[in-house]
């Protein structure tokens, strides 16, 4: 009989590492400015991330060049054509304000 732990778990329990490696929190709020803007449009746009993903970008950029996540290529993120800070150019274009932007 075992206390404290659920009986179904008899044998060793290992704790396996994430496929990607450690993604950091961002404790002292470095790219907070840009995941309030990439939250924001989703908010605008009834969570459709399609028309904020040039915000993502940002936003990833952003940790990346902090040292909160190791640099990857876009295509591997899934942002591969998304140029930086640019906006869509598609008939249904963003509804967030490019001044709404934070200027880092």
């Amino acid at each position: 009989m075992s206390f404290g732990r659920p009986p179904s778990i008899s044998g060793g329990f290992s704790v396996s590492p994430p496929d990607r490696g450690s993604f950091p929190l961002d404790h002292y709020g470095e790219c907070k400015q840009f995941m309030q803007v990439y939250l924001d449009c989703l908010r605008k746009n009834g969570s459709n991330s399609t028309p904020c993903r040039h915000l993502n970008r940002d936003y990833l950029e952003c940790r990346m060049a902090r040292g909160l996540m190791d640099r990857d290529d876009w295509r591997n993120l899934g942002l591969n054509g998304v140029g930086v800070g640019e906006s869509s150019s598609s008939s249904t274009a963003a509804k967030d304000n490019p001044k709404d932007r934070p200027n880092v």
